[in-house]
């Protein structure tokens, strides 16, 4: 099987990442809240750290591709893909005249002989002052600064994990939050669709084109039959209704359960994956905040491939953790452990956001030193990468990757 994600914990054999690049250098103070950043980071060091992150999961048995490189693999197949790919890019960027939609796509063919430098250039947006305009024959590139976007940049896309996600032998290729993020599927609709390695290989569960948002973070596979799911400020319950039919429906999924937990609708709170992954077959690193009575519904196959059938389940997070994976007890390990400062400064910076590797083997930020420390006191191999720069787009080892395949 060419995708082969049954669990969260299973040894990592493949893994597709995005490694930085120029689009984190169009970030502007004016433009962060509309693409997503707090903040801006120093792409030379995020690159650095970046690349320490695929140095320790290669050191560690896994094969890394790059975003990039498949889908300038897809771009190379053919001309007619190569411009269906530019012209539906310039479309979703928001380019409504012809005027213009003739300049990007004239601008982007410089890259035709490099095709991955088309991609980067693709993700990286266009400033006014990169194309050749004419401030006397347009209204609109008069009143304008050269230095105004065109074409925004995706600087998100270094977490892969988002724009779609590997279920079992299948995809959900994700409707995202934001417009800003939405931008970033096409990459995967291209690859799913195109590529060799791929095409027709590969079930599809969720289509960038439906209605409701859903993403990448707020999905864990448990085990070959329990999906979680998290309902939350960037996944709607429409979507995962929509995926869980779907799923269902398909006669080569393993899946029988689907578990929505309903988490605070907070960027605190943003993805499943903030609040708690899995690190060993009975470990969890868990945030505080959602410690308690927990809300979860627990989704199954209906009396048809159309029906669905909920159950609301309200108990203790560790309790319904060892019911559906049917372990006698979980352990669950507090981010930032009983300080709440450091609970509150390491969550801010993905200390609950762990990429396991293989069972009690875990990839985390460096920066959560309380965290680490006391996940080393509970018996898991920590394997600490730098992240200075790469927290500042808020999101962890998890959030910077997407398994293809486990064991």
């Amino acid at each position: 099987m060419v995708i082969n994600v049954k669990s969260e914990i299973r040894p990592l054999k493949k893994v597709l990442l995005h490694r930085p690049g120029k689009e984190l250098e169009n970030l502007t103070p004016d433009t962060l809240d509309r693409l997503l950043f707090d903040d801006i980071p120093f792409l030379e060091i995020a690159q650095q750290e970046h690349d320490a992150f695929a140095k320790t999961l290669r050191d560690n048995g896994v094969e890394v591709v790059y975003l990039e490189d498949l889908m300038a693999d897809v771009l190379n197949l053919s001309d007619q893909i190569r411009d269906q790919f530019l012209y539906q890019w310039i479309k979703e960027a928001g380019i409504r005249t012809n005027k213009y939609k003739e300049k990007i796509y004239n601008f982007m063919m410089k890259y035709n002989d490099n095709k991955k430098e088309m991609v980067l250039k693709s993700m990286e947006g266009i400033v006014l002052k990169e194309l050749n305009y004419n401030k006397a024959d347009s209204l609109v590139d008069l009143m304008s600064s050269p230095s105004k976007l065109v074409v925004d940049p995706m600087p998100n896309l270094y977490f892969t994990r988002d724009p779609f996600a590997c279920i079992g032998n299948g995809v959900s290729i994700n409707k995202m939050y934001s417009q800003t993020r939405n931008r970033e599927t096409i990459y995967g609709e291209y690859i799913f669709n195109y590529h060799p390695d791929y095409k027709d290989q590969v079930e599809k569960y969720y289509n960038r084109y439906e209605p409701f948002h859903v993403e990448g973070g707020d999905i864990l596979n448990l085990n070959d039959k329990v999906l979680a799911v998290g309902v939350s400020q960037r996944t709607e319950a429409d979507a995962v209704e929509m995926l869980a039919k779907n799923i269902f429906a398909n006669e080569k999924s393993t899946i029988d359960t689907i578990l929505a937990f309903d988490i605070p609708n907070t960027r605190a709170f943003m993805h499943l994956d903030t609040v708690f992954t899995q690190i060993d077959v009975d470990k969890f690193t868990v945030h505080p905040g959602i410690l308690g009575p927990l809300v979860v519904y627990e989704i199954k196959q209906g009396n048809s491939k159309d029906e669905i059938s909920v159950k609301k389940v309200e108990d203790k997070l560790e309790t319904i953790l060892e019911k559906y994976l049917e372990k006698e007890k979980i352990t669950l390990i507090k981010c930032g452990g009983e300080d709440l400062i450091a609970s509150q400064r390491e969550q801010w910076n993905d200390g609950s956001n762990t990429l396991c590797i293989a069972p009690g083997t875990i990839v985390t930020y460096q920066r959560n030193t309380v965290t680490n420390k006391l996940l080393r006191e509970h018996n898991v191999n920590v394997l600490e990468v730098p992240s200075a720069e790469l927290s500042r787009g808020r999101g962890g080892p998890r959030c910077m990757s997407m398994p293809l395949v486990r064991e």
